[in-house]
């Protein structure tokens, strides 16, 4: 699943984007993904549940691409 989010403020916990998103059903699900160490920030593994992700951030994982942009791009 590729996917582009439209950041609304200046960013977005990485599990509040991983449940917007429907990678997880809840924010407890993303946190255990987080957790384990499945969820890839611009390449890097990334174990912190409330990460701030930015416009212009690739949120990645098994079988996800989320692209983070700035309102109207």
């Amino acid at each position: 699943m590729k996917e582009t989010f439209e950041l609304r403020g200046d960013y977005i916990p990485l599990c509040d984007l991983l449940k917007y998103c429907y990678v997880t059903e809840t924010g407890g699900a993303a946190k255990h993904l987080i957790a384990e160490g499945n969820v890839r920030v611009d390449g890097a593994v990334e174990l912190r549940k409330a990460c701030k992700i930015r416009a212009g951030q690739v949120v990645t994982g098994e079988g996800f691409e989320i692209r983070v942009v700035a309102p109207g791009e």
